[in-house]
């Protein structure tokens, strides 16, 4: 336990009901919504009529904003709702946020990369200023009197005469109007804003503190069954020979049904396996732990992550494919007599979100209806449908809360073993994944080698710079035997690798993946910065030079980054470069933002250190810093961390804060956590005692956030505060103690 940090569970209970009611004043939050399937999340009202795609309006002058994104604690809900009722003048406390489901008509629906405000921001605007466009044309018809002359605020249109009508008195004429294409409409001035740009309490606040939000595993059907599924322990593995009387014997127990092992690519299929299928939980899991089955393990069951990890650092110590050169590193490197060489390392991570993923399905007259955990309910869509063999028109997904996602619930295996199974039972099925079920059956995050090698000038500077990678690609989860990176993996903080030097080299290597790898927050950007970000400590140290000045000198002076000139495939995270330019003075600017916030080079006590690394991903810019204590006999406490965003122009300012909270605390998973290990192709962990996240007590008490005011496109904020933290940690840690770690988890390395 952290001397630092000594909160007992009574006292953070007091303390987190008196925020939250502190939160909730003058808030409209959606009222409780009842625990059947009729009811998962807001339905819209049957009065409403819709004014375009995200917005209806009721005859009582209450708005209906639809959010087309899954709310994962990340307050998307709020965002969209924010957005759209600035720009339409709405009175907040008018406003209902009603969930959208899965359907093609909204766009894009996967609330992962990052990218939810990035991709809607503009036509939410647009859709709520079409509105406010049909209020005011309505009032002026109404007085006869031209529109320029009526203006709308708080959901009242006023005439320059002082003559007012309420948004509800003009809901019916408003409606009539069909306001001008999206180029033509009126957008209000960054000055005018209301609620974009500010910190606004999380809708669904007061629902979840007091238990009444409804997420997967709270839909009740009264007539639904509960199931829980016996996977193959090896990614590939078949059934051999089933034994299901012992479960059949277990009270309860209604029914044992195989699953099909996947077929070619394994995309989002389930694994497979036998589900045993009860009238509850309980006896589903009794009825799990009778059931006798024999695995066909495959050619996976050969797989041992340790002997991995050992052929990706032979892989990365030889020349690979290059993907980006400028001048001639290797030649240089090759004369050095002189070089700093370096190999990092992270393991398989899991994104283990507190609720395990669960659905609930109901099949019927050749179609599906779902209610599931889901960040993509399209996806779910796809997938749903070519289980069941219907076309995914077929299938309606609703989409519930969810209690945390990370990128493991965009892959909604675990809707299609809930539609299946009603197929088979014809009966409503809720499938249930356990704790020990996410942990051993989910999408992991790639295990990753990286060897680097510089050589310094005679002013300390890096001369010549020599990187390669290698990890497994989530390309192999689409296409059967790939083992090559794509290039948008490789764009996830490699080949934008922002060291300046005259000579830089940048080479991948091949992996083939022998488990599901899937993406997790913040994806390769993960294992990309730690390995960059420490090498640039290490550096600064040979060089004898400040950790902070020496990351300002090797990322060079104020300049926009076009790693193209220099060969490299680079996507920019789907954003236009025009918009987007890979801006170096950005990245300067939130690294001595960061520095200032944490006082650096003030004189540290002994034993005590800090920490800094920077990073751009997701088109937003971080740096943090992060103090540490290592005792004498190798004990670790994390006592602060702060934190420096430039993600553009921000939507809800405290939700940008708590992102950067919780990124950086989820970072901390990759450097303390055991990370997930394979023998025999299965995996090693199984619950939070072997694979820790971050308690309480190993978290700072302090995680310090400040947001660089920008007018700037807005960027991504989810993910990026996540890679920067494992690489902040360790050079802090070196600064404490001398002890430099480049292999993570760090584990017991402080004690030897």
């Amino acid at each position: 336990m952290s001397t630092y940090f000594d909160v007992n569970r009574r006292k953070f209970l007091k303390t987190s009901a008196s925020a939250a009611g502190a939160l909730l004043v003058g808030t409209y939050f959606v009222g409780a919504a009842p625990r059947v399937l009729a009811g998962v999340l807001s339905e819209p009202s049957t009065q409403a009529k819709q004014a375009n795609l995200f917005v209806a309006l009721r005859p009582d002058g209450i708005v209906e904003v639809t959010c087309h994104r899954s709310e994962m604690g990340q307050q998307i809900r709020t965002a969209i709702a924010q957005i759209v009722a600035d720009e339409m003048e709405a009175d907040w406390s008018m406003v209902k946020v009603i969930q959208g489901k899965g359907d093609p008509k909204y766009g894009d629906q996967n609330t992962d990369g990052s990218r939810s405000i990035r991709y809607n921001m503009q036509r939410l605007r647009e859709m709520g200023a079409s509105v406010r466009y049909m209020m005011q044309h309505a009032a002026a018809a109404r007085w006869d009197v031209a529109p320029d002359t009526c203006v709308a605020k708080q959901h009242t249109v006023t005439h320059s005469s002082g003559k007012t009508l309420s948004y509800k008195d003009l809901v019916r004429d408003a409606l009539t109007y069909t306001p001008p294409g999206n180029d033509a409409i009126e957008l209000k001035d960054r000055s005018e804003w209301r609620y974009i740009n500010t910190g606004m309490a999380h809708i669904d606040l007061h629902d979840i503190v007091t238990g009444k939000a409804t997420f997967a595993a709270d839909v009740l059907e009264p007539k639904a069954l509960v199931a829980v599924i016996l996977r193959p322990p090896v990614v590939g593995g078949t059934i051999k020979k089933v034994d299901a009387s012992a479960a059949k014997a277990i009270k309860g127990v209604v029914d044992i049904v195989e699953i099909p092992a996947p077929k070619g690519a394994l995309q989002f299929q389930p694994k497979g396996g036998v589900a045993v299928i009860a009238e509850n939980t309980w006896s589903a899991w009794q009825g799990r732990k009778a059931l006798n089955v024999e695995w066909n393990d495959g050619e996976n069951g050969r797989y041992n992550s340790e002997k991995f990890k050992q052929q990706l650092l032979d892989t990365v110590s030889q020349p690979q494919q290059h993907v980006r050169e400028k001048g001639d590193a290797v030649s240089v490197l090759e004369k050095a007599e002189d070089k700093l060489v370096a190999d990092y390392y992270i393991p398989h991570l899991a994104q283990a979100p507190m609720e395990p993923p669960c659905a609930t399905a109901m099949f019927s007259n050749n179609r599906v209806e779902v209610w599931a955990a889901t960040q993509n309910p399209q996806a779910d869509m796809a997938t749903v449908a070519t289980m069941v063999g219907i076309p995914k028109e077929n299938v309606l997904v609703h989409v519930t809360l969810l209690g945390g996602g990370f990128g493991r619930k965009s892959k909604p295996d675990f809707s299609a073993e809930a539609a299946y199974l009603s197929m088979k039972t014809g009966q409503p099925i809720r499938v249930q994944w356990t704790r020990e079920d996410d942990i051993q059956h989910g999408f992991y995050h790639a295990v990753s080698a990286q060897h680097v090698e510089a050589t310094l000038d005679d002013n300390g500077a890096i001369q010549a710079y020599l990187h390669r990678t290698a990890f497994s690609p989530i390309a192999g989860l689409f296409q059967e035997n790939a083992n090559a990176p794509m290039d948008f993996e490789l764009g996830l903080g490699f080949t934008d690798n922002p060291i300046n030097t005259p000579n830089l080299k940048l080479e991948v290597g091949n992996a083939k993946a022998m488990v599901r790898v899937g993406w997790m927050r913040s994806v390769s950007n993960i294992f990309h910065a730690f390995a960059i970000q420490s090498f640039i400590a290490e550096a600064a140290h040979k060089a004898g030079k400040d950790q902070k000045d020496y990351l300002l000198a090797t990322i060079g002076p104020d300049r926009i980054l076009n790693v193209s000139e220099q060969g490299a495939e680079y996507g920019n995270y789907g954003g236009d470069k025009t918009d987007y330019p890979l801006d170096i003075s950005r990245l300067r600017h939130v690294i001595e933002k960061v520095a200032d916030m944490a006082s650096w080079g003030r004189k540290m006590p002994k034993g005590r250190g800090l920490g800094i690394a920077a990073h751009r991903s997701f088109l937003t810019y971080v740096a943090t810093v992060v103090e540490v204590e290592v005792s004498d006999s190798g004990e670790l406490t994390v006592i602060k961390s702060w934190s420096a965003i430039d993600a553009g122009t921000v939507v809800n300012t405290d939700t940008v804060k708590n992102q950067v909270q919780g990124g950086s605390i989820f970072g901390m998973t990759a450097a303390l956590s055991e990370g997930i290990t394979f023998d025999k192709g299965r995996a090693q962990q199984s619950n939070f005692h072997d694979y820790r996240v971050p308690r309480m007590s190993d978290a700072p008490l302090e995680v310090e956030v400040e947001i660089v005011p920008s007018e700037a496109p807005p960027a991504g904020v989810g993910e990026p505060a996540t890679p920067v933290f494992a690489p902040a940690l360790c050079n802090a840690i070196f600064a404490a103690c001398g002890k430099r770690i480049r292999h993570l988890p760090i584990g017991n390395q402080l004690k030897t």
